[in-house]
């Protein structure tokens, strides 16, 4: 057996916005272990009905995960039930304690701009799968397509959670993200988009080939 060591870290992707069932196809066929659909406000929204039609042929072993912006806890509950969620990714304020008592593993996202933001996370120790880290922008909870400073931030990134990264990454930015905070798994929407809610697919089968081109020379060093 390999020892743990030996085994090379694999970054996982999430191709999120998903809301159209040719978009989960192709984001699959790429390569993306999980899926995610946007159900709180944004431009790539969608109903419950579009979620299950959007997810309906994902294979069981990508993951679902829906997207939350400070939502009624029941309305959560009924997601995760229809769509048979993997995860929730909380994206608004969300205290501890509902991340606590979600009914699925939490996927906590903070907005960064500096590494102190990365301060608040500790609030969120036990009671949260993962965090996500975004970019910081005023008035807006996520899927701007801005990048934060990895650099900056990098040295505060906590080591008790796994850590995903999002925020304006692209298929010519992901592997110097990969590069600077090692991260558990990377999330991206409007840099594979053609336009909010309909993907590009030659554009999703480059950001996920430039992860794993990251993933080897990460493995090689």
């Amino acid at each position: 057996m390999l020892e743990q060591d030996a085994i090379p870290a694999r970054t996982r992707v999430k191709v999120c916005g998903i809301a159209r069932a040719e978009d989960a196809a192709l984001a699959v066929a790429a390569g993306a272990d999980a899926l995610g659909v946007v159900l709180a406000e944004s431009p790539r929204r969608v109903t419950l009905e579009q979620a299950d039609a959007a997810l309906a042929a994902a294979p069981p072993f990508v993951a679902r995960v829906g997207v939350f912006v400070d939502a009624d806890e029941a309305f959560v509950g009924e997601a995760v039930r229809r769509l048979g969620l993997h995860a929730v990714q909380f994206h608004g304020d969300e205290p501890p304690v509902a991340c606590a008592s979600a009914p699925a593993p939490v996927i906590k996202a903070l907005r960064v701009g500096r590494a102190d933001d990365l301060e608040a996370a500790e609030a969120y120790r036990g009671a949260v799968a993962a965090l996500l880290l975004d970019a910081r922008v005023e008035g807006a909870y996520g899927g701007t397509g801005v990048a934060f400073d990895w650099h900056a931030v990098a040295p505060a990134v906590p080591s008790w959670a796994p850590v995903v990264v999002a925020g304006g990454l692209r298929p010519g930015s992901v592997g110097e993200a990969i590069r600077v905070l090692a991260p558990y798994a990377v999330d991206v929407s409007s840099g594979v988009e053609l336009e909010p809610g309909v993907k590009d697919a030659a554009a999703v089968r480059e950001f996920i080939a430039a992860v794993r081109a990251a993933d080897e020379e990460k493995g090689a060093r």
